[in-house]
C-alpha cells in the first residue's frame, strides 16, 4: 500500500513538473510573440514618420511625396505589404528562422511606407490618441484571449467570413466614394479586428507545442507576431477612420 501511495505521488510531482515547464515554455513563447509584435509595430511607426517628413515640406509635397503619393508608384506601395505578407506565409517553412525574421522586419517598413499618408490626411493629435485606444483594446482583447478557457473556434470563422464581406465592402466603395458606406466599413471593421485579436491570441497559444525544435518554435513566433501586428494595424487604421480628426 506504502509502494502504492509513494508512486501516486511520484506521478503527481511529475505531471506537475511537466505542467510547470509547459507553462514556462508557454510564457516565454508568447513573449516572444509579443516582442516581435512590438518591434514591428515600432519599425512601422518610425518608418512611417520619417517617411512623412522627408515627403512634406512646409505644408507642400516634396518631389519625393508626389512621387511617392499622386504618381503610380502610390500602387507599388500600397500593394507591396501584401505581396510580402503572401511570400511569408507561403515560404516560411522552407526559411531559416533569421530570414524569416528579416522578412517580417521589412515588411513592417514597406507597412510604414504604406501607412504615412495617414499624416497628410489626420492630425498628429488624433492619431496618437488612436494609437494609445487601440493599445489598450489590443491588450484587453489579447488578455481575453490568452487566458479564457471557451474555445473561441466558432466565433473565429465567423469573423473571418465577416472579413471577406468588409474586403468586398471596401472594394466596392471605392468605386462609390459613399461616406454612409465608408462609416459603416470602418465601424464593422473596428468589431470584426476586435474579435480576431481574440481569436487569434488563443489560436497562436493553442499552436504552442513544447517539443518544438528552436526552429519551428521560431517560425510559430514570428506566424504569430505577424497575425497580432496584422490585427492591430487594422484595428488601428479603422479606429482612425472612424474617430480620427481630419486635417483642415
Amino acid at each position: 500500500m506504502a509502494d502504492f501511495n509513494n508512486y501516486q505521488n511520484r506521478t503527481a510531482q511529475a505531471r506537475a513538473q511537466s505542467g510547470g515547464m509547459i507553462d514556462e515554455g508557454l510564457r516565454a513563447y508568447m513573449l516572444k510573440v509579443y516582442n516581435l509584435m512590438a518591434l514591428g509595430l515600432a519599425i512601422t511607426g518610425v518608418a512611417a514618420f520619417l517617411t512623412w517628413q522627408m515627403a512634406v515640406a512646409d505644408g507642400q509635397l516634396t518631389p519625393f511625396g508626389q512621387l511617392l503619393y499622386t504618381s503610380p508608384l502610390r500602387w507599388v506601395v500600397m500593394l507591396a505589404p501584401l505581396a510580402v505578407v503572401f511570400f511569408l506565409s507561403f515560404r516560411i517553412n522552407s526559411m531559416s528562422v533569421a530570414a524569416a525574421q528579416a522578412t517580417f522586419w521589412g515588411y513592417a517598413a514597406l507597412m510604414g511606407l504604406s501607412l504615412s499618408s495617414i499624416f497628410l490626411i489626420f492630425t498628429g493629435q488624433s492619431i496618437v490618441q488612436t494609437f494609445f485606444i487601440t493599445a489598450a483594446s489590443f491588450g484587453a482583447l489579447s488578455l481575453y484571449g490568452y487566458t479564457t478557457k471557451r474555445s473561441l473556434s466558432g466565433m473565429g470563422s465567423f469573423l473571418i467570413m465577416g472579413l471577406f464581406g468588409l474586403i468586398i465592402a471596401s472594394l466596392v466603395n471605392i468605386f462609390l466614394a459613399s461616406s454612409a458606406l465608408g462609416f459603416a466599413i470602418s465601424a464593422i471593421g473596428v468589431l470584426i479586428f476586435a474579435g480576431l485579436t481574440a481569436y487569434d491570441t488563443q489560436k497562436i497559444k493553442e499552436m504552442y507545442y513544447d517539443a518544438d525544435d528552436v526552429a519551428v518554435m521560431g517560425r510559430k513566433a514570428i506566424m504569430g507576431a505577424l497575425t497580432l501586428y496584422l490585427d492591430f494595424i487594422n484595428l488601428f487604421t479603422f479606429l482612425l477612420q472612424f474617430m480620427g480628426n481630419r486635417n483642415n
